[in-house]
Formats: structure tokens, C-alpha cells, sequence
């Protein structure tokens, strides 16, 4: 290549490096300046009510909007929430349903406090709304409010578009008025939710446990029936035994049933459930109320596509609903009788008891203590009865008193045995006597030997049937009558063989 060539290579190169930079400054700087400057800063609600800003004639501001309807289009699909009369939210359309309480609030939060950052069109073109993701919206809302005072209905309907990619902002309009907004990213969180997003995940609840009269469960591994207490407020296993039930595992079954959460709600019909196992379930449960229609829940385990599966089907009365839950679910009602039965050593009421008679075993003479009721009508102090008399020590009876009614069986050991005395467990054994204020017993325990390979468990025998494994330091029984007879006052306290002072 001639000199001259390589010259006017060169000189292109050049003048292409300046052009290069002549375009960079002003895409690169100018033109951003420019969008800038045509981004005016604004703040006002996107629920922007008649008197957003105005002042009362007392200069207070407005009370905050209340939500009372929701329309909200998302996913393709169009939901409607009403406010009940109670503050609750409930989903009207498509379906019946609780609302999912956290979505909701955190939608009528947005739209009451949320504000425009910025107006990015003020006259946009088709083409605009199209790049902005407004010609035909992500999602919509609408929403009606009580606002102002006296209060009075106020519409607002808005749209939003895509998500800006620079600052993660949402592009917004509002219905009636042709600009577009930015919005924070948060906005497009709280208010893009579809059906599933704002209908509650909790439908195998509610199943309050003090409205239940009987729970009847056939499981895969497991079937029972419990029944409400005569008395009204705990539990007895009528099937496969007929024992005491443990109310706090009651209780705690009904709780995991409600944290269920559903994953997803297939539409419901009798070919689905046949289907979907539900016709032949692996979990069948009856709940009974005292007043209502039973609620009957079933679960099912199929596999699809190699993957399994569990469906709830919920139904009371003429309602149901059918959902995907977590495989866990199975699980839940799925126990056996030792987790079932009640687990306290003594049944007793602490208020019934008057009289208590410990036994120190090994031939020891009891310690028999009664509770008198005070002058006052109060609800008195105990004394020592036997084999001396005397007051006792209040705390050291009552910490006893508690500890036995909460005493607890860690094991079940042989059910109803012929045999006490191969655990150690004899009329003179170590225990105590509960009695009322006829001196009718109320509830006993005794106390035998150590359990082989259990450090710190001996076997017990208590108000049911069956032989128990128990913590041995967790009540401690008194052993002689000096430890729970009150010591009388030593003479350096003005005891009775103090030396009187002299008379001055």
C-alpha cells in the first residue's frame, strides 16, 4: 500500500473515532439528560381521593381511606374481594373463599400510602403505551374506599405496566388520566396478585377445638375415635380403647391441620375426585361440632407424571373444596393410641384437693397435711396432721400440689398388668394420696422401681390402667415430716425459750 493510501486510511479511521464520539455524547450523555429532565419529580397517592392534602376545619387532615371492594385483574384472570361487615376480607369471585389476610393488606396498604416517583409521558402516544407495557396492562386494579368526612365512596382504577429495568420502577396509569407514572418496584409486588396469590392457603381449617363434640379418623396406619368429656372440656379415646386422651395433642392435631397450606385448587368435580383417589382416601375424618354441620375431610395419594401427589377434599353441608397440600398432610391424623392417651400421671383438679397423705415407702410412717380455710374465708394454709401437728410449709405443699398435676409419663408400659409388683409398685411403696373435702380419694400415686436402661425413669402407677415410665426427680415427695412442717422460731427470733428482756 502507497503512502498516500495508508494516509487516507488513517484520516477515516480518525474521522469514524470522532463521529464515534460525537454519538456517544449524545446518546451516551445527552440524550439521557434530556429523558431526564422530561421525567418531572412528582408525589401524589395512587389512591389520590377528592381531599388528598385538604385540611379539615379543625386542620386535620383527612381519616385514612377504608377499602371496602377489590378489583384485581393479574395472570389472566380477573378476582373480586369484599370487605365484611366484621373487617375481614373475603374472595367473591371466581370463587367463595377466605381471603389470604397478608395479601390484602398488603394491597390496601399500597394504595393508601404508595406515591408516583416520577411522570414519564405526559401525552403518550400508542406506540408509548405499547413500549411501556400500557396498551394492553400487566395487571389492573380497581378499588372503592370510604374517604373523607362525612364519608363517601371514591373509585380509583389502576393499570400497570412493565417493570424498567434501570431502577426496577413500575410504569403506571391511572384511569382518567392519559399520563404515565413511575412507581416503585414495590407497587408491582403488592398489587400484581392473582387468584391464588389472595385466596386463603388455610382451608383444612377452621376447626375450633372447643365447638368439637367427636373426632373419628380412619387412617392408613391408624383409626380412632374420640369424644368430648362428659363434663365438656377434655377428651376421652372411645376407640380402639376406651382411655383417657391427651387434650394438649388434641389441640395440637386441629392446629397442624389449619397450618396446612394448599399449593395449589384443581377445579372440582365427581370425575376428578374419582380421578384424584379421593373416593378411595388414605386419610377419611369426621369432625363433629356441637351445633353445625359435621365437617368430613379426605386425603389422597396418587402419582403423576412420577411424581406423588396429596389432595384434600374439604367438605360441610353443601360446601367443599378441593386442594393440593404438602405429602406431610397425610401424616397429621395419622397417630396411634400412645399418642393419643393422656399422658398425666393423676387425674385431679388442684382447687378439689384438701388433704394430702405422702408415703416415704420402706415403712415409713405417712405425712398427712390438710388445708383449713382461713377466718377470712380465704383460701387457707395447710398444717401438719401426722404423726406431729404443727403449720406447714405453704410453698413447699403448693410447689408438691403443682408438681403432681403436671406430672407427666415420659413411656406406656404393659397395659393393665396382673402383676404390680414386678415393677416394684406395692401398697408400700413410695407415692401419695390425693383426697377430697369428704376424705374421698381423688387420685394416688406410687412410685416403684427403677426402669432398666432409662437413667432417671422409674415406673409408676397412677390414675389409669397401665404401667408408666416417669421422671423420678420430677415431683419430690416428702421423706420425713421436717420437710414440710415450718420450723418454729429459734430463740435469736423471739422463740418461745428466748430469755425475756428485763423490765427497765
Amino acid at each position: 500500500m502507497k503512502q498516500t493510501q495508508k494516509n487516507l486510511v488513517a484520516l477515516l479511521a480518525l474521522t469514524a473515532a470522532a463521529a464515534g464520539l460525537g454519538l456517544y455524547a449524545w446518546y451516551g450523555v445527552k440524550e439521557p439528560d434530556t429523558r431526564e429532565a422530561e421525567r418531572k419529580q412528582v408525589s401524589e397517592q395512587l389512591f389520590a381521593a377528592p381531599e388528598a392534602g385538604a385540611k379539615d376545619e379543625d386542620g386535620k387532615a383527612p381519616p385514612a381511606p377504608v377499602f371496602t371492594k377489590l378489583t384485581v385483574k393479574a395472570s389472566g384472570g380477573t378476582t373480586e374481594l369484599a370487605r365484611e361487615k366484621d373487617g375481614t376480607w373475603r374472595v367473591t369471585s371466581p370463587v367463595s373463599a377466605r381471603a389470604e389476610t397478608a395479601a390484602v393488606e398488603a394491597m390496601t396498604s399500597t394504595l393508601a400510602s404508595s406515591k408516583f416517583s416520577a411522570t414519564v409521558e405526559e401525552a403518550p402516544t400508542d406506540a408509548d403505551l405499547e413500549k411501556y407495557g400500557l396498551k394492553t396492562p400487566v395487571f389492573s386494579v380497581t378499588a372503592t374506599a370510604s374517604v373523607g368526612s362525612p364519608a363517601r365512596e371514591h373509585t380509583v382504577t389502576l393499570h400497570g405496566g412493565i417493570e424498567n429495568t434501570f431502577d426496577g420502577s413500575v410504569y403506571v396509569r391511572r384511569e382518567g388520566d392519559p399520563k404515565v407514572y413511575a412507581a416503585p418496584g414495590a407497587v408491582r409486588w403488592s398489587l400484581d396478585r392473582d387468584s391464588f396469590a389472595l385466596r386463603t392457603k388455610e382451608f383444612l381449617g377452621p376447626l375450633e377445638e372447643p365447638s368439637l363434640q367427636s373426632i373419628e379418623v380412619k387412617a392408613k396406619a391408624n383409626a380412632y375415635l374420640l369424644a368430648r368429656d362428659t363434663g365438656g372440656t377434655g377428651w376421652r379415646l372411645v376407640k380402639p380403647v376406651a382411655e383417657r386422651a391427651d387434650e394438649v395433642k388434641v389441640a395440637d392435631l386441629l392446629t397442624a391441620l389449619k397450618e396446612q397450606r394448599a399449593l395449589s385448587f384443581p377445579a372440582d368435580s365427581a370425575e376428578a375426585r374419582q380421578k384424584l383417589g379421593l373416593e378411595a382416601p388414605v386419610v377419611d375424618a369426621r369432625f363433629t361440632p356441637a351445633t353445625g354441620e359435621p365437617v368430613r375431610l379426605r386425603l389422597s395419594q396418587v402419582t403423576e407424571g412420577g411424581e406423588t401427589k396429596v389432595y384434600a377434599l374439604r367438605e360441610q353441608g353443601s360446601q367443599s373444596l378441593l386442594g393440593e397440600v404438602p405429602e406431610s398432610a397425610l401424616a397429621v391424623l395419622d397417630v396411634g393410641v400412645p399418642e393419643l392417651k393422656d399422658k398425666r400421671v393423676l387425674a385431679f383438679r388442684r382447687e378439689d384437693v384438701k388433704r394430702l397423705v405422702f408415703h416415704p415407702g420402706g415403712g415409713a410412717e405417712p405425712i398427712a397435711v390438710a388445708r383449713v380455710t382461713g377466718t377470712d374465708g380465704g383460701a387457707g394454709v395447710w398444717e401438719v396432721e401426722s404423726p406431729k401437728q404443727g403449720k406447714a410449709q405453704h410453698f413447699k405443699v403448693a410447689s408438691v400440689l403443682g408438681s403432681l398435676d403436671t406430672f407427666k409419663a415420659s413411656a406406656f408400659g404393659e397395659a393393665k398388668p396382673k402383676s404390680w409388683a414386678k415393677y416394684g409398685i406395692s401398697d408400700a411403696s413410695r407415692g401419695a394420696v390425693l383426697q377430697g373435702a369428704d376424705g374421698k380419694e381423688l387420685a394416688r400415686l406410687w412410685l416403684g422401681n427403677e426402669v432398666k436402661d432409662k437413667p432417671g425413669a422409674v415406673y409408676a402407677r397412677g390414675s389409669g390402667p397401665d404401667v408408666l415410665e416417669v421422671s423420678a426427680t420430677w415431683v419430690e415427695l416428702p421423706a420425713k415430716v421436717e420437710d414440710v412442717l415450718e420450723a418454729p422460731p429459734s430463740p435469736a427470733d423471739g422463740g418461745p425459750d428466748a430469755t425475756a428482756a428485763p423490765t427497765p
